[in-house]
């Protein structure tokens, strides 16, 4: 048994959509580049500790970006 259908196909590109795929896909490729960071790893994992195993490192909470990023960044 055969089905007719008189349903279109959309094969019309978006150029809009396109252009912002092209950032999106950009934009996620930096986010990854970030996070996979060791430095930033190395912070977030600084921010997980309490402020007693901080001050048992010698690190206060606020120094940690200064302690993760200091050998790259003039802070």
């Amino acid at each position: 048994m055969a089905f007719a259908s008189n349903a279109q196909a959309t094969n019309t590109l978006n150029p809009l959509a396109l252009i912002a795929g092209f950032f999106r896909a950009i934009g996620n490729g930096l986010v990854t580049m970030a996070e996979s960071n060791q430095r930033l790893k190395r912070a977030r994992n600084l921010m997980d500790l309490s402020d007693a195993e901080l001050a048992a490192r010698g690190i206060k909470r606020e120094d940690i970006v200064k302690h993760a990023f200091g050998d790259i960044m003039y802070i």
